[in-house]
């Protein structure tokens, strides 16, 4: 007991101290900015390209968003540990613990607006390139055409660029198309490289039935994604409710055992190594659900 008090005396203190040295700022903003900077110093260079793609986009958090979502992670995460292990001090390790995954959720979140900017970006390549090429008979100048048409955004628009340097630079579009293919490795993309690489390689009398049953295939294949996005959408709401009731049945437990027995089971180490684990696993669970809700979107 004695041990937790001690806690909340050296908490109380470390916040009046933020609080005159930082008077002028909203301590909470500085607290943020404070580990946003660290964050920002040694985050993989990944996590900053895709940050910055979504705060181009409008998508990024605001600091008041992030906030809000610290102190929903904190506010629970205490709640629900206090609720298992009746102990001040755990809570509040636990607390931090469930803050520190923030930036990591933040990653993945921008992993999935970069994944469905860039899935966007390929089909206004692959559909503009096809018309683009109904009228020039050449997949080079029908690259140009597109990129010139200031339609794609970065990289992807840098790639194309990149891409018709390369088959100037050799001649030929066989280096370009396997550059595109091993960057983006949609098969719209690679469907479309490949029927303009037989096209180059073989001629063609009339392509114009092909590129038109292309363009109906990419618009078929986009419709299942954006439909797979929404479906992915409503089961994720679900998941996240699910995974919460599950930290709560430790309430049902309670009220079937008794509040007595309950604290008489908390003196066993061994119940509260299992209770430990049962936190713990219900976290892997709601983490790796999280990773997997927003990785590969826009995928096929």
């Amino acid at each position: 007991m004695y041990t937790e008090e001690l806690f909340i005396i050296v908490v109380f203190v470390v916040g009046i101290y933020l609080y005159r040295n930082y008077k002028g700022e909203n301590v909470g903003k500085y607290v943020l900015n404070q580990v946003q900077g660290m964050y920002d110093r040694f985050a993989p260079y990944s996590f900053k390209v895709v940050r910055e793609k979504t705060k181009q986009l409008g998508q990024e958090y605001t600091t008041r968003q992030y906030a809000i979502q610290v102190a929903i992670f904190a506010s629970f995460a205490s709640v629900v540990t206090y609720l298992y292990f009746y102990n001040l001090i755990i809570s509040i390790i636990y607390a931090l613990i469930a803050v520190g995954f923030v930036p990591y959720l933040s990653y993945l979140r921008c992993k999935r607006v970069y994944s469905e900017f860039l899935f966007e970006q390929i089909q206004v390549y692959t559909t503009n390139t096809i018309m683009e090429f109904q009228t020039t008979q050449n997949f080079v100048k029908a690259a140009e055409g597109v990129y010139t048409s200031g339609v794609l955004e970065s990289p992807v628009r840098d790639d194309v660029k990149y891409m018709i340097e390369l088959a100037y630079k050799n001649g030929d579009i066989n280096e370009s198309l396997d550059f595109m293919n091993t960057k983006y490795e949609y098969h719209m993309s690679k469907n479309m490289h490949q029927l303009f690489l037989q096209v180059t390689r073989e001629g063609a009398q009339d392509t114009n039935e092909v590129l038109e049953n292309m363009l109906t295939d990419i618009d078929v294949l986009v419709e299942g994604v954006y439909r797979d996005r929404i479906d992915r959408a409503a089961f994720h709401r679900q998941f996240i409710q699910y995974g919460c009731m599950l930290y709560l049945l430790i309430g049902a437990v309670q009220i079937l055992l008794g509040s007595e027995r309950y604290m008489e089971l908390l003196k066993s180490q061994i119940v509260v190594v299992c209770l430990h684990f049962i936190v713990l696993f219900n976290s892997y669970f709601l983490l790796n659900g999280e990773k997997y809700y927003n990785e590969n979107v826009g995928a096929e």
